[in-house]
């Protein structure tokens, strides 16, 4: 319950520098990467996996307390992207909770727990930069689930 006060006592969207102390965005993604630019299709870009893992990112890591869920310590996917004027946006799509928690190309620490609606987490940078997003899609409730990320360039 106090997870769940906590990310919720914040933002939505957090952005704060720093390391985690367990994420290792330098090990090779779990399931894949991909270059994107901005225009790219089709949109939305869609990747599946396994959520979770066993780490506990609100107790396990140094990352800010807004990022709650299970993962792994390398990222799951990693987006090479090239902006141009439209928004960029990470959402997940499962029947079970998940969370998401990016770098990015700024080396600072996004996350978001349900903003999205019914368990699923979105991401949004208004104002992308080009460069890396190391993607880590954790679970809630602990354990592993199928899962679904999603990239868009739209609302």
């Amino acid at each position: 319950m106090n997870r769940l006060i906590s990310a919720l006592a914040l933002a939505a969207t957090l952005a704060i520098p720093g390391a985690a102390a367990a994420q290792n965005a330098s090990l090779t993604a779990n399931f894949g990467e991909v270059r994107l630019s901005a225009g790219f299709t089709p949109d939305p870009h869609r990747v599946s996996l396994t959520a979770g893992g066993s780490i506990d990112a609100y107790t396990d890591t140094n990352l800010p307390a807004a990022c709650v869920g299970d993962i792994s310590d390398a990222p799951d996917y990693e987006v090479t992207y090239e902006a141009g004027s439209l928004p960029l946006v990470f959402r997940t799509r499962s029947s079970t909770d998940t969370t998401l928690i990016i770098n990015g190309p700024d080396n600072r620490w996004y996350c978001d727990d349900d903003s999205w609606g019914d368990g699923d987490a979105e991401v949004r940078f208004n104002r992308p930069s080009s460069g890396t997003y190391d993607i880590w899609i954790g679970t809630f409730s602990g354990g592993t689930a199928s899962a679904a990320l999603l990239i868009t360039e739209t609302p």
